[in-house]
């Protein structure tokens, strides 16, 4: 444990205390101009901090807002309390977001609470200190880490029905329904299912995103594909007028080839020509819808 030493008297040196008192692998502790100061505040051990912390908030408040000693005593408070800091933002370490701002958004946090509190009530500060902490980060993501901009009331809805659908899951052993949410929290099925749409813009997928180790893109894979029918209906509206141009005897013949879908020695049967006949005047047409095809291509 770090010995405080006391404030000496005008006139007196204080060398009363002797330093054996003072073990040596404990970061100093000691007072200036009647202002407790610790050596290393990040050094104390937690019990020593409390203990320090509450002989530097009577101090602070003593103290004239502004001035050098009242700048060094809300310091140090700082400095004495950040395992506070570290504690909150470890709940949140598996956030999106780099635990180097989540310390920052907590020692703001920690600012604002030393700023606001009041040692007359007999409080422990960690536990006045900790929500205010823990609220200033909660705030971060509400309000800055949203890829869509959403009312915050919806952003209040969407953190009460995460809260809820914890609860609940564990109390019914079950994922709870649009309806278990509205009857635990008091409100309509349509404002539950709205905070739930709204939920949705706090994260954004990259539409360059990929799945399982497939290379797929996930979202074109959801948003649609290229059907093979849009080429197909556009080569048959291309092969209309070419086909269109053929003389009868060779339309007859892609219509009994394709259309009824006769064999070669079947067409040759009923226009009284041989199959190797067959074959060359449906060779003789496709190479000529092929050129035309390509022609009108180029």
């Amino acid at each position: 444990m770090t010995t405080l030493h006391a404030a000496a008297p005008a006139g007196e040196s204080g060398t009363d205390c002797p330093a054996a008192e003072t073990p040596p692998t404990r970061p100093e502790t000691r007072e200036a101009g009647g202002i407790p100061m610790a050596g290393d505040p990040g050094e104390v051990a937690p019990s020593d901090a409390r203990r320090l912390s509450k002989a530097l908030f009577t101090r602070l408040r003593a103290l004239e807002e502004g001035t050098p000693e009242y700048s060094y005593t809300r310091a140090t408070l700082v400095e004495l309390n950040q395992t506070l800091v570290r504690y909150a933002a470890g709940r949140f370490r598996n956030s999106r977001e780099p635990m180097e701002d989540i310390l920052q958004v907590a020692t703001i946090g920690l600012i604002r609470a030393i700023d606001r509190f009041e040692p007359e009530r007999g409080l422990e500060f960690s536990s006045f200190a900790l929500p205010t902490i823990t609220g200033e980060i909660k705030r971060f993501f509400r309000d800055t880490t949203w890829s869509v901009h959403v009312p915050r009331r919806l952003q209040e809805l969407r953190l009460s029905i995460a809260k809820a659908s914890d609860l609940l899951e564990q109390r019914l052993d079950r994922a709870p329904t649009v309806a278990d949410l509205a009857a635990h929290l008091g409100l309509g099925e349509e404002e539950v299912i709205e905070g739930l749409v709204a939920s949705r813009g706090h994260t954004a997928g990259s539409l360059d995103a990929t799945g399982d180790g497939t290379g797929e893109n996930v979202l074109a894979a959801r948003l649609g594909f290229q059907d093979p029918g849009f080429e197909r209906a556009e080569n048959l509206a291309a092969l209309k007028p070419l086909v269109a141009a053929l003389p009868d005897r060779d339309r007859a013949v892609l219509s009994m080839r394709y259309v009824e879908e006769l064999t070669q020695a079947e067409i040759g049967g009923r226009l009284g020509i041989s199959q190797m006949q067959v074959s060359r005047i449906l060779l003789r047409i496709l190479t000529g819808l092929r050129t035309g095809l390509v022609g009108e291509e180029s």
